[in-house]
């Protein structure tokens, strides 16, 4: 199996400053790699999730025990639920719901509405006598959206006289009072390392039992995060492509390019972007430097963008507007169904040379088209091309982007592990409940 290359060749990296951004990571790199030998000790644990056979037997078994379970509903948001969502429509497909068998449906924020239809397809389902699932999760086991949702499904189990024990799992640090609510509930319960941040778990257990419970192959999703977290563990620029990416990030935004745009060429890669924008967000967009003496008001702004849909509302800005952003544009080689054009040639005149062309084909030049011009006007670029959204490209994808958060960092001099900011509008949320 082949790792999703990178190509900056087009970033405005040279070979002198990745060199120099590889001096200044040699202390990080040590560090990392020592995590590697501390299991969950170390903020940079996640780095070892790809390697734990215990998370991955727990997730599968547990998958197996609710294997005739006709809808899953995750409760969960941000971290919590990004990671699954990008990779389940990475390899199913953002129209799943749509084929026949297993659903998901994931209940993130507050939104009424949004809970009334997904309470409603909960309780139909309960009413034909389905086996159901609902997958609570939350790190700090005290998330305010998701104790909320939890408790609407838990409502609609009861009304079905549907013992909640059956059909809810609940996944959290394991000494949080949710954790401890759900031993006393009898709910089954897997545990988060403590030390793994949201942004950073999508392999531990938030994500791997939701995707194994829908048909993922959770083993080759972590064979191919444990390839790519070999690859960002060595020495040497040209073999570390987290390294690479971390050093061209960091020297955009010095260039004054502070919007990283995720330029996806796979309309189902979309999730993975916004997965990253939390990554990306959380982890370098903070008000104090690492060592919290400073106040910096660090940032870059993650977007995300779809080819080819975005091309028609976005282009004229990306090409036309300010040079102030930096693209990520990813593509796959090979693609899992690739429909042809049929040859009719009264159309030929309204799009030439499509005629009998794959679809694939068609991506590819359209691809081709936006890094043309984007080399004539030297927008920098950085090219992640995946072999195809297999379970192994998808986890390699997912891990390389963990680990270049965790160079880039440094680079910035931020901790890309806390979000303290975040607590801020938590707590104002929690007086305006209790008033």
């Amino acid at each position: 199996m082949r790792l999703p290359a990178v190509h900056w060749e087009h970033s405005g990296l040279t070979a002198a400053a990745l060199r120099s951004a590889e001096e200044k990571l040699s202390g990080e790199l040590a560090r990392m790699r020592d995590a590697t030998g501390t299991l969950y000790d170390d903020d940079r644990g996640s780095i070892n999730l790809p390697l734990d056979k215990h998370h991955l037997r727990a997730c599968q078994a547990l998958a197996r025990k609710h294997a005739k379970a006709s809808l899953l509903v995750v409760v969960g948001i941000g971290g919590s639920n990004l990671g699954t969502i990008a990779v389940q429509e990475a390899i199913l497909g953002k129209l799943h719901n749509l084929r026949p068998g297993k659903r998901v449906l994931y209940a993130d924020t507050v939104d009424p509405d949004q809970m009334a239809v997904i309470a409603a397809l909960l309780d139909d389902e309960l009413r034909k006598g389905r086996h159901v699932v609902i997958d609570a999760i939350s790190k700090s086991g005290t998330t305010t959206e998701t104790i909320a949702n939890l408790e609407i499904l838990l409502g609609v189990l009861r009304q079905r006289k549907r013992d909640p024990k059956r059909h809810v799992i609940v996944t959290t640090d394991a000494d949080s009072r949710l954790w401890t609510l759900a031993k006393d509930e009898g709910f089954e319960t897997l545990a988060i390392p403590r030390l793994v941040g949201g942004r950073y778990s999508v392999l531990s257990p938030v994500g791997l039992f939701p995707l194994a419970l829908l048909g993922v192959n959770i083993t080759a999703l972590l064979d191919g995060a444990a390839h790519m977290r070999a690859a960002c563990l060595r020495t040497g620029h040209a073999e570390n492509p987290a390294i690479a990416r971390a050093a061209l990030i960091a020297l955009a935004r010095s260039e004054g390019r502070n919007i990283a745009d995720h330029f996806v060429f796979k309309t189902d890669f979309e999730a993975i972007g916004k997965w990253y924008r939390q990554l990306m967000g959380e982890s370098i967009g903070k008000e104090w430097d690492a060592q919290r003496k400073n106040r910096v008001w660090m940032g870059i702004t993650p977007t995300v963008s779809v080819g080819s849909t975005d091309l028609h509302s976005m282009a004229q800005l990306y090409f036309g507007g300010p040079n102030d952003k930096l693209f990520t544009i990813v593509t796959i080689e090979r693609w899992a169904r690739d429909t042809g054009v049929p040859r009719m040639e009264r159309y030929g005149a309204l799009a030439p040379d499509i005629q009998g062309k794959r679809l694939g084909r068609i991506m590819d030049a359209i691809a081709h088209g936006v890094t043309s011009v984007m080399n004539a006007q030297k927008r920098p670029y950085c090219r992640i091309e995946l072999p195809d959204a297999s379970e192994f490209s998808i986890g390699a994808l997912l891990q390389l982007h963990m680990m270049e958060m965790m160079f880039l960092a440094p680079l910035l001099d931020v901790n890309p592990f806390d979000q303290s900011n975040v607590e801020a509008y938590k707590e104002e949320t929690r007086k305006a409940l209790a008033k």
